[in-house]
């Protein structure tokens, strides 16, 4: 397969056209030596003392957005894959103006293909406002190559203290609480911390590729306490940073007893299906939650359903979430590693898009997101095989009849 790492002496290289190969099941991620390779390889090392508040649905999670933007005092940070005219990008198109008006710096990288419809009035109203709106990769660039690479991170950071990331675009479809088809079911999490100043760095970099300016200074940078228990690190991928392809290996190489995969567009390439087989042989617990019939890209749907027999012959569980799409972007491993943010399981995110998780590793923090993989699990169906081994998709459970969101 073309593209891929060679590890040598503890450092990632760039092979090329090279194959990738196996990571070897070295440690447990519950071990300090995973916390010292994941550090090491995957960018900036983790960092303690951090506070993550999970923010389940859109009910909860545009109120945060939105009253963390109102009392920004010096600047904001937005970088977005989705932004799509209704009430709740009106809603944040006139926090973003009424801030930038006061004074407060605001910048918004916005994805060209993603924010297609986000709206002329939008667009001019914050222009107008004096927000520094930067277009991601528009049709026009000169290189057609460049716009198959996307922004499809979903970061917001206010004062360069707060910041917010996770799977949720800005558009009236992640509104509601997952209560029903037209409402979507997803994640986001809001950060106080060390950890910040990573995610403010992200975002940094996209301004500089997109703008050719530098941020920094106390408006992005200031001084941050400690605000909370969890260790956490910030990684970023794009086209020519495979960080979240190495993510991924390492983390189920490191996988001992439990694997847990939530993800709207499960598409593991050749390597990664080897990865997830091996790790449900020897012993892991591999379950896996993806969309049912409510789904958005179907053609995705019908390509990883190919895959699937034999991922369940090894032994791998799949899950088929019932009530509505279903968006969250979640992998646990072992009850202690926890990897949240943008990116999806399937090539596009690991060699096109650029892509923000924030990974965790704390006991408490995993338990939280457990609970919520347990509640959409038990309103899914599994998928098993039938005598001739193809795919037999049984009635859905009893669990799934009700509406009712996941909550902490």
């Amino acid at each position: 397969m073309a593209g891929g790492f060679l590890l040598f002496d503890g450092c990632a290289l760039k092979m090329g056209k090279q194959p990738r190969q196996e990571i070897a099941p070295l440690y447990s991620a519950r071990s300090p030596e995973f916390q010292q390779a994941a550090g090491s390889l995957l960018g900036p090392n983790f960092v303690s003392g951090n506070s993550i508040t999970t923010l389940v649905n859109g009910n909860q999670i545009f109120p945060a957005m939105l009253g963390a933007i109102r009392s920004a005092k010096r600047s904001i940070s937005l970088e977005t894959y989705v932004f799509e005219d209704g009430e709740i990008a009106r809603q944040f198109t006139e926090a973003l103006a009424e801030r930038a008006q006061a004074g407060v710096k605001v910048n918004a990288i916005l994805d060209a293909q993603g924010t297609q419809k986000m709206g002329r009035q939008n667009l001019e109203r914050l222009r107008n406002a004096g927000v520094e709106v930067a277009k991601y990769h528009s049709a026009l660039w000169p290189d057609p190559r460049r716009y198959n690479n996307r922004t499809h991170r979903k970061l917001l950071i206010i004062d360069g203290k707060i910041g917010f990331v996770g799977g949720v675009g800005i558009a009236d479809l992640w509104t509601g609480n997952a209560d029903s088809p037209q409402h979507w079911r997803d994640n986001h999490y809001r950060v106080t911390g060390p950890v910040v100043a990573q995610l403010q760095a992200t975002f940094a970099t996209s301004w500089l590729k997109t703008r050719g300016q530098v941020l920094h200074g106390a408006d992005y940078f200031p001084p941050l306490a400690p605000t909370g228990p969890y260790l956490a690190q910030a990684i970023r991928s794009g086209a020519h940073n495979e960080n979240l392809d190495l993510m991924y290996l390492l983390a189920i190489a490191s996988a001992q007893k439990t694997l847990r995969i939530e993800n709207p567009y499960f598409l593991p390439d050749d390597l990664m299906r080897k990865e997830l087989a091996e790790a449900a042989k020897r012993g892991v617990k591999v379950e896996v939650v993806v969309p049912g019939k409510r789904i958005d890209q179907k053609l995705a749907r019908l390509a990883s359903r190919r895959h699937w027999p034999e991922l369940i012959r090894a032994g791998v569980r799949i899950f088929e979430y019932e009530p509505t799409m279903v968006h969250v972007k979640l992998m646990i491993v072992d009850d202690i590693f926890v990897s949240v943010g943008s990116s999806n399981f399937d090539n596009r995110s690991i060699r096109l898009n650029n892509e923000a998780n924030l990974d965790v590793l704390n006991r408490s923090f995993a338990a939280q997101q457990t609970h919520l993989f347990e509640t959409d699990k038990r309103r899914s169906h599994q998928v098993t095989l039938d005598k001739a081994g193809g795919l037999n998709f049984a009635n859905p459970m009893q669990q799934t009849a009700g509406l009712v969101a996941p909550q902490l």
